[in-house]
């Protein structure tokens, strides 16, 4: 099930992030997702299994752009490999394709380290900038275009 995060769920997403420090995320992140959550939601989604919070991953729109963006994804390291990623980017794949924003572009800035998950999702590679993120984490933009400009 995927559901609309709510505030009280902030110290099982934020637990989730901390599970996948520092093979994913560098633990200087951890302050920028808390910002995040604090001020910077737009449209943000937890996954549950049996009533637990096992994944999380947002959108954010720049209208001006007709562009989406998927935002900080992250899965519970025993849910790893088992769909749930792909169910979760999928969702918000599909609510930027049926979206009233009119959403051409749908952007995701993520890392070597997971980039080949977004590829198979259908995600183009159109920039790489090393050390990005922080050391030895790299920014791997990807693109998506799911509307031709008129």
């Amino acid at each position: 099930m995927i559901r609309e995060y709510s505030e009280s769920d902030k110290p099982e997403v934020i637990k989730i992030l901390q599970l996948n420090t520092p093979e994913y995320f560098d633990p200087s992140e951890e302050i920028e997702f808390i910002d995040f959550l604090d001020n910077k939601i737009e449209d943000y989604f937890v996954v549950l299994r049996n009533s637990k919070i096992i994944g999380a991953g947002g959108i954010n729109y720049f209208l001006d752009e007709n562009t989406s963006r998927i935002s900080w994804d992250m899965i519970h390291p025993d849910y790893h490999g088992k769909g749930v990623g792909s169910e979760l980017t999928q969702y918000r794949i599909d609510l930027s394709k049926i979206s009233s924003k009119n959403i051409e572009l749908i952007v995701v800035r993520t890392s070597q380290l997971t980039y080949q998950f977004y590829k198979k999702m259908g995600f183009e590679l159109d920039e790489i900038e090393k050390d990005y993120w922080a050391k030895d984490f790299d920014l791997y933009q990807m693109k998506m275009r799911i509307k031709q400009k008129l």
